[in-house]
């Protein structure tokens, strides 16, 4: 009984292979979050719409999957990872091929809004959540290469989906996407359905409690701060990812290059996703989220101030460097701090509102654009809010006093 029990101890191999196993997970679900960005221009025509109507679906999609990551978080507190793993997968399928079957921008948008979106958040902050449960030497490593399945999606699905349209067509590719997310996503979810020992929960929350009293914040208080937080980095960090394309087409650059370093900023925002994860395991989730957003201003400062086409390729490879790491690191921050029962619907809010973050930044850069003509007042703009979020994770970083963590407790 006590091998059985350190075989699924924290920090186990057992806990590394559902690491990887969690990877490929987040990896297939979400599609949702890019998919739609492929075959924007093939709705464009489709639909007979402007550009605006067309990109109406990722907006759906983006609320869709802000909604659940906190919806599929609860339900993974209360029943474990397995459940939303299985949800997801059958609502991918049918939004996919709700999707495949729609006749008009509408039906498109709502397929991607109430079903794409909310199945995709299966795979983010709750196996976010689910993961924290499993480490805890090495839980911020954990928590940043299971984020990073959204980054890899970003890698695979536009590839295989603009092969899929080019040969079969979009609503051919849409079907195929059904199929596929079924046939991965149901036989690996029995895999999930072993929870942490009670013996370890208690740990958790024990843990939990304490550094939050050092703290000297109540849980509402705290998620309040980080969801600002949250909110203040991703507004800030919207200018460069959602307008760099744009930003280079009128310097006269074209917008090939611009999208060049938007890749370049997501490939290196992998490596900084996974640094940060070893640097928080040393220095804690406050500390390592203090430093992120310290460097994001830096790499955002730099905007304003270099504008060649070689020093933007080198600010942008900055940036990702920087801002990679960021998000995932709320996360470990609530599993230090916040009770550990809570983890998934907790990640989730603060996940959702940093996707509001990103969403109302862009927005806001657009229109700040409009108004002076030049993209250097939203650069401004966003190193505002960046001070927002620096001084909110500052603060709570120096009132954190070090605690030396428990042992860790086996269940006989």
């Amino acid at each position: 009984m006590s091998q059985d029990a350190d075989r699924y101890q924290p920090d186990s191999s057992y806990a590394w292979l559902r690491l990887a196993v969690a990877l490929l997970v987040g990896t297939i679900a979400c599609v949702g979050s890019w998919s739609v960005v492929v075959v924007l221009p093939a709705m464009q025509g489709e639909f007979g719409t402007l550009r605006a109507g067309a990109s109406l679906p990722y907006t759906f999609a983006m609320l869709g999957f802000g909604a659940g990551n906190i919806i599929m978080g609860r339900v993974a507190d209360r029943y474990g990872i397995m459940v939303p793993i299985v949800m997801g997968a059958f609502l991918l399928a049918a939004g996919y091929s709700a999707a495949a079957m729609s006749h008009s921008l509408w039906q498109f948008a709502l397929a991607h809004g109430l079903l794409i979106g909310m199945g995709s958040a299966a795979g983010f902050s709750p196996l976010i959540s689910d993961l924290s449960h499993w480490f805890r030497r090495h839980r911020g490593l954990a928590v940043v290469c299971g984020a990073s399945g959204s980054y890899l999606a970003g890698v695979f699905w536009p590839q295989v989906i603009t092969w899929g349209m080019a040969n079969y067509g979009w609503r051919a590719t849409h079907f195929g996407i059904a199929v596929v997310t079924l046939v991965v996503l149901l036989p690996l979810a029995p895999f999930f359905r072993r929870q942490p020992t009670a013996a370890t929960m208690a740990a958790a929350e024990a843990s939990s409690a304490g550094a939050r009293g050092d703290l000297g914040l109540s849980a509402g208080q705290l998620q309040l701060l980080l969801c600002v937080a949250g909110f203040a980095c991703c507004v800030a960090m919207a200018m460069p990812q959602v307008h760099i394309v744009a930003y280079c087409g009128d310097l006269g650059y074209g917008v090939a290059r611009g999208a060049e370093m938007l890749s370049l900023m997501m490939l290196l925002g992998i490596v900084s996703r996974i640094g940060s994860g070893f640097v928080s395991d040393r220095i804690g989730g406050a500390a390592t989220l203090a430093l992120g957003s310290l460097m994001q201003g830096v790499a955002l400062f730099l905007y304003l101030w270099f504008d060649g086409l070689q020093s933007l390729y080198v600010v942008s490879g900055i940036f990702g460097l920087f801002q990679g790491g960021i998000v995932p690191m709320y996360a470990v921050v609530i599993r230090e701090y916040l009770p550990a029962k809570q983890a998934g619907v907790r990640i989730g809010l603060v996940m959702s509102v940093t996707v509001l973050g990103m969403a109302f930044g862009g927005y806001l850069s657009g229109v700040i654009f409009d108004y002076f003509s030049s993209y250097r007042m939203a650069f401004l703009n966003g190193l505002a809010w960046n001070l927002v979020n620096l001084s909110i994770v500052c603060w709570l970083m120096l009132r954190a006093r070090q605690r030396p963590a428990p042992p860790l407790q086996v269940a006989g």
